[in-house]
């Protein structure tokens, strides 16, 4: 536990890719408004191909951010931006939603830190509700962020079933 809070508050004090740097495809302010904590977050993704539209399949090329508020949103803006700068959508969208599971989970989700990294030291946050607003704004603000640069960013799992006109479905 000491070292987990060790992390926060590393993370905290010198936030890994703070500031917010050009050139990127999208930018999006997000606020707490049950403790003020603020998030402004630039993203900027490099689609797979030349005039591709960026998909899932695209590379988190930045993450920039500045946050102001307690030290939880701070590092937790700080683990986004080291766990999903260099990884696809897919897979930062996959960080994502297991870092959401577990500070959602009300302490049953200890978190796997093969896929979230530094974010298990955040798994104690999930024992208090109101704190686990603070953990999940700068990933409220990077999904956000996503679907403002016109990145796709519905699985294949979550997209609408394809239907086949009568003539396909016949052949």
């Amino acid at each position: 536990m000491d070292l987990y809070q060790e992390l926060i508050l590393d993370h905290s004090k010198r936030p890994h890719h703070a500031g917010l740097r050009e050139p990127y495809d999208a930018q999006t302010h997000h606020i707490n408004p049950t403790c003020g904590d603020e998030v402004t977050l630039r993203v900027h993704v490099t689609p797979t191909g030349q005039g591709d539209p960026p998909d899932r399949s695209a590379t988190v090329t930045d993450v920039g951010y500045d946050a102001i508020g307690c030290s939880i949103s701070v590092a937790a803006a700080s683990i986004l931006a080291e766990e999903v700068i260099g990884h696809t959508v897919g897979e930062a969208l996959a960080t994502q939603e297991a870092m959401r599971a577990m500070l959602t989970s009300r302490g049953t989700d200890p978190g796997d830190e093969e896929v979230i990294g530094d974010g298990v030291a955040l798994a104690g946050v999930s024992k208090y509700p109101a704190r686990v607003k603070c953990a999940l704004l700068p990933w409220s603000a990077f999904t956000d962020a996503l679907v403002r640069a016109g990145v796709d960013i519905a699985s294949p799992e979550t997209a609408p079933p394809q239907t086949a006109t009568p003539q396909e479905a016949t052949s």
